[in-house]
């Protein structure tokens, strides 16, 4: 699909693990390689990403808090690509679990910066470049968004906003394709600590589903929606724009290819 395409100038935020991590890879080398500014926390997973990727690879490193890091992103891409054609908002927090009655509004609002309010920093930082290349936004989104699980309210709502977000940008941007993708349930570090750390506070259900997906060998792994979303964010259709689906979803089916050789 995109053999004969330029190189593209893609935002990956949350790319020191994980999703992002793959999605920045996938970007990187196959099949064709894009320039990629790579943005989180943790800086060493991004330097090594710079080291092999020298030049394709530019580094913003910082808590995603810091709504700053959205406009730094943007000239960063600018300054050393001349361009750019879309974004992954790929990070977030689980936040505080524990039923409203007992969170903290600092809390809510220490969640909401890091989940939404961040996005909005980007999008907003973003949308003057990605309206002249008629650029995408792609959003990490989950099924908490659409659901009800006792003491993960705050995830769950500041992941509703996103799609809400998603829904927005995508009536009142003509230019820019903005779609929130549901990557089921991965292996990551936030499986884990839902798990580990945060049963307590869970449906006892709810809990058994992650712990049985997880010991049943049913988690996908991070490349599957990975490429996914990746090749959307180069390619994704204007039609679809404002959508919340699933990552293996119909609407998507000529996006999977890749995610089965892996």
């Amino acid at each position: 699909m995109q053999n004969n395409m330029a190189a593209k100038t893609i935002i990956v935020t949350g790319a020191s693990r994980g999703i992002g991590l793959a999605i920045a890879k996938y970007l990187l080398t196959a099949p064709q390689s894009h320039n990629v500014v790579v943005v989180a926390r943790s800086l060493e997973p991004l330097q090594k990403l710079k080291n092999e990727y020298s030049k394709q690879v530019e580094v913003v490193n910082g808590d995603l808090a810091d709504f700053s890091l959205a406009q730094k992103a943007v000239d960063v891409a600018l300054k050393s690509f001349g361009q750019l054609d879309g974004m992954v908002l790929n990070h977030g927090i689980l936040g505080q679990t524990g039923n409203v009655a007992v969170t903290g509004v600092e809390e809510w609002q220490k969640t909401f910066n890091i989940n939404f309010m961040s996005l909005v920093a980007f999008a907003t930082s973003a949308l003057p470049a990605l309206r002249q290349s008629k650029g995408k936004i792609i959003f990490t989104s989950s099924g908490a968004a659409v659901g009800k699980y006792r003491g993960w309210g705050m995830y769950a709502a500041s992941k509703a906003a996103m799609n809400n977000f998603a829904q927005t940008l995508g009536c009142e941007e003509p230019d820019v394709t903005s779609i929130a993708i549901r990557p089921g349930m991965v292996d990551t570090e936030m499986q884990r600590e839902l798990r580990e750390v945060h049963g307590a506070y869970l449906d006892a259900e709810m809990h058994s589903k992650f712990t049985g997906a997880h010991e049943g060998g049913k988690l996908v792994t991070p490349e599957q929606p990975g490429h996914v979303m990746a090749k959307l964010v180069l390619d994704a259709p204007k039609e679809l724009t404002g959508a919340f689906l699933s990552w293996d979803s119909e609407e998507l089916k000529t996006f999977h290819g890749l995610y089965k050789d892996i």
